[in-house]
């Protein structure tokens, strides 16, 4: 199993992996909003975690053996899993409101939102083609959020939020630097998220009932699966080609949306989508030609 998880640039496999991974991370995400109307956002992430853990403890040690359990940031880690659990909070509150492919599409402006704040916090230099790819995605969020217009709906804010809390996450693992091994950021990220969730959620417990069971352990297989297979994707296949398929997630959470919810986007949410894909993917590129500079991402919810 370790040899899957080689250096090797391999593509193909890569976007294939990127492409699995997608597609189990909206699984969870429709689960997600299904058991939603029964429970707190907190208490789907706590079991999530807890059911998750032990296998993501068990493959880290599997492939990287204990030396992937050490790190020299157990505080930085703790800060990371409060900022996710805060930003998935706010993603499973507007999977509750708005329709699959909505949320998921304003959640993917995550990447326009780590551009602008690492000039502003870390000092980064971006070039004007890279503003404007950050002024066109932003403009695919106003086309699908619609401020001012009467079917301006607040609940578009959560996945907006989700997207500017994971653009500061993903900026806080500058602070850990490449000395890391991914095995062990993984294992944290999923150490971070139960630890920071058990801490809340006794004040939003809700007993679950047993027929509930198999949706919670449903979230937690598929996220951890989506998680596991986007990150052996970008590590065997080139950024700059892999990212753009990350974007078949709004393909994937519209065809959910309409089998299970007969939600269908109108054309401003085909055009907002759009402009943030299309703005999102360019980015990717440009910052996988420039190794210093992060591509951001969507939110991995661990």
């Amino acid at each position: 199993m370790a040899q899957a998880f080689s250096s090797r640039t391999t593509p193909l496999a890569g976007i294939a992996c990127v492409l699995a991974g997608v597609l189990f991370l909206t699984i969870s995400d429709a689960l997600a909003k299904w058991i939603g109307q029964y429970y707190s956002p907190l208490q789907i992430l706590f079991l999530r975690a807890a059911i998750a853990f032990p296998f993501v403890l068990a493959l880290v040690v599997a492939l990287g053996g204990r030396p992937a359990l050490r790190t020299r940031h157990l505080t930085l880690h703790l800060l990371r899993g409060a900022l996710n659990i805060i930003s998935a909070c706010f993603f499973y509150m507007g999977l509750r409101a708005l329709p699959l492919a909505e949320n998921t599409a304003i959640a993917f402006a995550a990447p326009l939102f780590v551009t602008a704040l690492s000039v502003l916090v870390l000092k980064e230099k971006v070039d004007g083609r890279r503003w404007l790819a950050v002024g066109i995605g932003f403009a695919g969020v106003l086309v699908i959020v619609r401020p001012g217009a009467s079917s301006f709906q607040p609940a578009a804010l959560y996945p907006l939020a989700t997207a500017v809390l994971y653009a500061c996450m993903m900026l806080t693992a500058r602070a850990i630097g490449q000395a890391e091994r991914m095995l062990t950021t993984t294992f944290y990220i999923v150490a971070g998220q139960l630890v920071c969730s058990a801490v809340a959620v006794p004040w939003f417990w809700t007993p679950p009932q047993a027929d509930h069971l198999p949706y919670f352990a449903g979230i937690a297989l598929f996220s951890t699966l989506g998680l596991t297979f986007l990150t052996q994707g970008f590590r065997i296949g080139p950024a700059s080609v892999v990212a753009p398929f990350d974007y078949t997630a709004l393909l994937w959470a519209s065809l959910l949306g309409w089998l299970v919810w007969r939600d269908t986007p109108d054309w401003s949410d085909c055009l907002g989508a759009l402009l943030i894909a299309g703005s999102g993917v360019y980015i990717a590129w440009r910052a996988s030609r420039r190794p210093r500079q992060s591509p951001g991402g969507r939110p991995k919810r661990a």
